[in-house]
């Protein structure tokens, strides 16, 4: 297989790529406009490989978009390039719809066109996989889960332009005819994931000695799928899932907020017996909460397990302590990182949306 990985030097789009080339083996042209949370070292040996290509390109751009499909001939799309984090979507929503719903109409209507010109077989073959996210599902209370049923409800800026890219993907298939096959993944976590995130942002933080921000009371419940059992779990649907269908993918670790923190600090003092912070518990510290903080997420990922075979192979205990160990082994990844335009400062105040 060729397949084009949109958003391939993000952290998702990364540990796709580098279980596509360095486990399954197949070609991969990674197509990436290379924002802010892009980061090429994040590939890791895959980068190296003669199946692996790379192509500089905003999926905005329908030209470049076309010229990519001319080029490489994919036998599929995995689409993983969105702006993604919550906050800053609340401080500037501009971005999100520029790429997550005009980025994704642009991205059908090259692939549609590029679907059209392809023979019975390679139509046949081909497959147009969108990865989107449950937050557009909205808020759980303290029981239930999301299914493939349930309701849209998103609540911020950034799962509404995931929300609207979803039913544009849809309608593309039921419209056009575009063999779409698509997913909703819970929170993801470990290696390489850019440090405005909740896991990464504590272990530095952590690390430097300073304080923990906690939103609210930490009492926020969200599920933790490690990225790597995402990367498997996407190439599982990609290969074998229903056209047409969506699925759901969870770790199956419902964790609230402070419990994540209180286990990253003490899995800190342990790796770390001569820190100068421990118990590092201590650095922890209530902010004020996010604007429109959804209150649980949880995923139902029987569907997965049922039709595709597929299980997390980490536990959310395994999955923090290599994450833990991942952050403290590789501190040149993220110190460069922070030598940028991102140094660990607050976002997502609510205080207007200005773009």
């Amino acid at each position: 297989m060729r397949i084009i990985v949109t958003g391939g030097a993000g952290f998702i789009g990364s540990a796709v790529i580098r279980h596509l080339v360095g486990n399954v083996g197949w070609e991969v042209v990674n197509l990436d406009k290379l924002t802010y949370a892009a980061n090429l070292a994040s590939l890791g040996d895959a980068a190296q490989s003669p199946l692996y290509r790379f192509e500089q390109v905003d999926i905005c751009d329908r030209a470049e978009v076309a010229r990519v499909f001319a080029t490489h001939r994919p036998d599929g799309v995995m689409h993983l390039a969105a702006e993604s984090h919550v906050d800053r979507s609340i401080d500037g929503p501009a971005a999100f719809i520029e790429t997550n719903i005009v980025g994704t109409f642009a991205l059908l209507q090259e692939t549609l066109a590029y679907w059209r010109s392809l023979d019975s077989e390679g139509q046949a073959r081909f497959r147009f996989h969108h990865v989107s996210t449950d937050e557009v599902f909205g808020a759980l209370g303290a029981t239930g889960v999301f299914t493939e049923e349930t309701p849209y409800a998103p609540n911020s800026p950034y799962s509404a332009s995931k929300a609207a890219s979803d039913h544009l993907v849809r309608a593309w298939h039921h419209t056009y005819g575009l063999p779409v096959v698509a997913s909703n993944c819970s929170n993801n976590y470990g290696p390489y994931q850019f440090p405005e995130k909740l896991i990464p942002l504590m272990i530095i933080k952590a690390l430097a000695g300073e304080r923990l921000p906690v939103y609210g009371r930490g009492e926020n419940v969200r599920d933790w799928l490690h990225v790597e059992d995402h990367a498997r779990a996407l190439t599982r649907v990609f290969e074998a899932g229903r056209i047409g269908e969506s699925y759901n993918i969870g770790g199956d670790c419902e964790r609230t907020n402070i419990a994540v923190v209180r286990s990253i600090c003490a899995l800190l003092d342990e790796m770390l017996p001569d820190s100068p912070h421990r118990p590092h518990e201590q650095l922890i510290g209530f902010v004020s909460d996010r604007p429109g903080h959804d209150l649980r997420y949880a995923i139902d990922a029987s569907k997965m397990r049922r039709e595709l075979g597929w299980t997390p192979a980490e536990t959310f205990e395994s999955g923090l302590r290599g994450t833990v160990r991942w952050f403290l082994d590789n501190r040149p990844w993220w110190q460069a990182i922070q030598s940028g335009q991102y140094r660990g400062q607050r976002l997502g105040l609510g205080e207007g949306a200005a773009a």
